[in-house]
This record gives C-alpha cells, structure tokens and sequence, in this order.
C-alpha cells in the first residue's frame, strides 16, 4: 500500500449505504447491527461521510444531532489496514468543519461523541476531552 494513502483518498458525503455500514462496523470489529437500523439511522442522521481509497470504501463517519446547537460524531470507522494513515483525522475534520459551517448557536458549539475503548488518545490528539460519557470539544464559530 501507498505511504501517502491520505493524499489518494476522497471524502464523498452522503452516498453510505446500508449494507456497506455493516459491514464496515464489522470488518472493523464492532457489533453486527441490522440492516435495516443501519438505514434508518443514516436516513435519520445529519451528514454521513464516505472515505473512498482507489474506489474502494475504507472508512466512513456519521454526524448526528438537531443541526444547530447539538452534534455528535458516530461511528467513526477505519478499516484495520487503513488505520493509523490519517483517515480517521480527515473524516473528523470534514465532519467538524460541517458543524462549524452550520452551527447557529452564536460564537461557540459543542461537539460529542462516545469513544471506542482504546481509541480515546485519537480524539485527545484532535483536541477532545475525554470524559466519563464519551468525548467532547469546543468549538469556536468563525
């Protein structure tokens, strides 16, 4: 595999499909959820990025909330040989980035989200703090 995966992947919003969440949650070593809660939950979800290596999806991320005050980032997956490549940074970001652009709540928000276990150290580098319910940052509107 390339050194710079990073420079070769595209984030592609919105295009995750059902199946393809499951199955990135379980190649990644999650819990196996139905199909059908998948679809309900990105058809109930504010914005769903896809991270597409060579036209193969390696990763994706989910953010959710009410799309103005409250955000949280979900599912933030990486297949394992892609992990440690700066993905899961780039994935966060995108989804930040999308909170700032359409956060209504004045001059600060607040981003959550819960960690999996052992993963906290990746959110802590991105300027999370982690706390006894997940993660959170805030996050100054420009």
């Amino acid at each position: 595999m390339d050194e710079n995966v990073c420079g070769q992947v595209k984030l592609v919003d919105n295009i995750l499909q059902a199946e393809d969440f499951v199955r990135l949650r379980i190649e990644a070593g999650f819990a196996e959820i139905p199909v059908e809660h998948a679809r309900k939950a990105l058809q109930n979800g504010l914005l769903n990025v896809s991270a597409i290596y060579h036209g193969e999806l390696v990763g994706m991320g989910r953010l959710v909330g009410d799309g103005a005050m409250y955000w949280y980032l979900q599912e933030i997956i990486i297949l394992p040989n892609f992990q440690r490549k700066g993905i899961g940074t780039m994935i966060v970001n995108h989804l930040i980035d999308y909170a700032k652009a359409n956060s209504i709540t004045g001059k600060f928000t607040t981003i959550g989200g819960v960690s999996a276990k052992g993963k906290e150290p990746f959110y802590k580098k991105m300027g999370f703090d982690i706390i006894s319910t997940g993660i959170k940052k805030m996050i100054e509107i420009e």
